[in-house]
């Protein structure tokens, strides 16, 4: 599924485009969930990357604060292939702060510094504003401004994107070997569990799609609250439920699998299980069960914030929204069409209809 086009809600596609021709047709900035505290043994960074993922980053960090990287925190993993701002920690116990201007190397540069209380922890964010620009764009305007104001109004599905999966997918194939015997290192195993528990998310999510239940409520629903983690139900269907699923107030939600029983019953339990029945869905379910993880819920529904877009030429549209974090903007823009990724080797974000 990590390397299959995933199915679409809202029907063909409505343009063709490219994207990331240059770093800055693709620009993201953290939304920081706290201010810095003004005190404290961690510096915190505001940093801006032109072409520069968020390790390297945090190790260029480290080599001028002259630390070990685990010193290094910071609240989420950034696109290389992007022009990209968001904050780092670096604690530095007793210690003055090294000289800023020092910090310097290509596609880096400092925003601003202040002390803080706690090193910065992955998560610690309110989500990201994305401004991007798609260039040869071919398909009819008025098409495609139907098409975003759909995605106003219903939202999208919220599918993993697929930099979850890794190069060419496969990290659900190695996470697969892992749970075989196959060792890995600490750090390659986390990624592999996320994949492995991302990818049967997305094939539950899939099916919904095609039922087209991915956004109104089933039989036996397990409901995720918006903004939260938080899940209830299952509960009879109320006017009260459509009210606040209309409001964006509630979402249907999907297994994150793990440990424990399937909380949803009756025909969304049905659905979950269904898709979940084949042999490799069997193998990574038994997994990460074996691992240790815990059932939990994900919104099947997402809708992007504030979105905005207009023309810059003929062929040129520029389109700015903001996500909750563990969101992705690859699968906003797979709802409009056929959109290739100049870095990542002409391939579609996520799917077609």
């Amino acid at each position: 599924m990590a390397e299959t086009a995933l199915p679409c809600a809202h029907g063909a596609a409505a343009l063709a485009a490219k994207i990331r021709s240059v770093p800055e047709d693709f620009f993201v900035e953290e939304i920081d969930a706290f201010p810095a505290s003004g005190a404290g043994e961690h510096l915190l960074l505001a940093i801006e990357k032109r072409g520069m993922n968020t390790a390297f980053a945090a190790k260029l960090i480290a080599q001028w604060a002259g630390v070990a990287e685990m010193a290094i925190g910071y609240a989420g993993l950034k696109d290389r292939h992007a022009v990209t701002r968001q904050r780092f920690t670096v604690h530095l116990p007793g210690r003055a702060a090294p000289d800023i201007d020092a910090l310097q190397a290509q596609g880096l540069r400092v925003l601003g510094h202040a002390w803080h209380a706690k090193k910065l922890p992955r998560g610690a964010l309110a989500g990201n504003c994305f401004r991007l620009m798609l260039r040869g764009v071919r398909g009819d305007r008025a098409a495609i401004a139907a098409r975003l104001q759909a995605i106003v109004e219903a939202g999208v599905p919220n599918y993993f994107g697929e930099q979850r999966f890794g190069r060419e997918g496969a990290n659900v194939g190695n996470a697969l070997a892992m749970f075989t015997g196959q060792r890995v290192a600490r750090t390659q195993r986390t990624y592999l569990l996320s994949a492995a528990r991302s990818e049967l998310f997305n094939q539950v999510l899939a099916a919904r799609v095609r039922d087209g239940s991915w956004n109104r409520g089933l039989e036996g629903e397990v409901w995720a609250l918006e903004g939260s983690r938080s899940v209830f139900g299952p509960e009879p269907w109320s006017e009260t439920l459509a009210d606040r699923l209309d409001r964006f107030d509630i979402h249907p939600s999907a297994p994150l699998w793990g440990r424990g029983d399937l909380r949803s019953t009756g025909a969304a339990r049905a659905v979950e299980e269904g898709a979940l029945s084949g042999d490799e869905a069997m193998a990574l379910r038994a997994g990460l069960e074996a691992a240790g993880l815990r059932q939990e819920r994900r919104a099947t529904r997402l809708r992007p914030g504030s979105l905005q877009w207009g023309w810059a030429g003929d062929d040129a549209l520029a389109i700015t929204f903001s996500l909750p974090p563990g969101a992705y903007a690859t699968t906003v823009l797979a709802e409009l069409g056929d959109i290739h990724d100049l870095q990542g080797g002409e391939r579609p974000f996520v799917g077609s209809a």
